[in-house]
């Protein structure tokens, strides 16, 4: 399958055998910013809660990719089987579709897309919607393999600003790159780790949308050496995944995320905010 699919091609292929449409939308994004369509989902559409259901519940860390144990069960429970094709959108346009998208390719299935503006786009043609209800399902016969080359950890990070085998790209504004404004975790101060470079996720969108294939190849281009190995990191590896997909469209496959991201990074490196709020 396509990294992306279009809503045309959703519209057409609704209904056919093996296919599983997702829904990962989040209730709000990590700057506070609340979706419209709040509960509102497209008809056939189950519910991938990246919160409760495929975030690592033993981490305190927010994110963290579950187990491949958690991960294939939460799966199985949702009716997906090994022959599914899994279709993923988001309330946003494109927003937590890429990091459901980057689990299943991390555990190993490959027939995975994301629909490309998402439910936004969806709703703009004026195709229907449905009220999001909890549903149950056949369990499914899915089987996680985990790729853990694709969980890149702090060490390894360390390491490569010693002796730099990669680029980190930085998928957070340049506002809270640069330490200009407060992380949402109010207790760590913003800023960046050393040597990484700044691709932030809203520039490779337009509307909900993914650039061209053209004008993100340029864009990663004028930010670094497209030669390089990739490493993705952001707040929580969530929007990584945004910018590596975006990636994955222009240049080439580089599926390796730094799952702690800034909150790790900050946290083991005493990076407090000083700031005393309400003062």
């Amino acid at each position: 399958m396509k990294e992306l699919v279009s809503i045309e091609w959703l519209k057409k292929n609704l209904n056919k055998k093996d296919l599983i449409l997702l829904d990962s939308s989040l209730t709000k994004t990590a700057d506070g910013k609340n979706s419209e369509f709040k509960d509102i989902t497209i008809p056939s559409a189950r519910y991938f809660d990246l919160t409760a259901n495929f975030s690592d519940k033993n981490s305190h860390l927010p994110n963290t990719i579950p187990s491949k144990e958690q991960f294939e069960l939460e799966c199985r429970k949702l009716g997906i089987s090994q022959s599914s094709e899994i279709v993923i959108f988001d309330n946003l346009g494109i927003y937590s579709s890429p990091r459901a998208w980057w689990m299943f390719k991390a555990m190993g299935h490959d027939k995975v897309s994301v629909l490309d503006g998402g439910l936004k786009t969806w709703i703009k043609r004026g195709l229907p919607t449905e009220k999001r209800t909890k549903s149950s399902y056949e369990f499914g016969t899915f089987e996680a393999s985990l790729n853990e080359d694709y969980i890149v950890n702090y060490s390894t990070i360390r390491k490569n600003i010693e002796k730099r085998t990669f680029t980190l790209i930085d998928a957070r504004s340049e506002d809270r790159f640069n330490g200009i404004i407060e992380e949402p975790r109010k207790e760590l101060k913003s800023g960046h780790i050393k040597e990484s470079i700044n691709i932030p996720y809203k520039e490779v969108l337009t509307d909900g949308k993914y650039k061209s294939k053209e004008e993100l190849k340029k864009l990663f281009s004028d930010k670094c050496n497209i030669e390089d190995d990739f490493v993705f990191s952001c707040g929580s590896g969530l929007t990584a995944c945004i910018v590596l997909l975006a990636c994955e469209i222009a240049i080439k496959k580089s599926r390796y995320v730094y799952d702690g991201s800034w909150t790790e990074w900050a946290e083991k490196n005493n990076l407090k905010n000083t700031i005393q709020h309400g003062v």
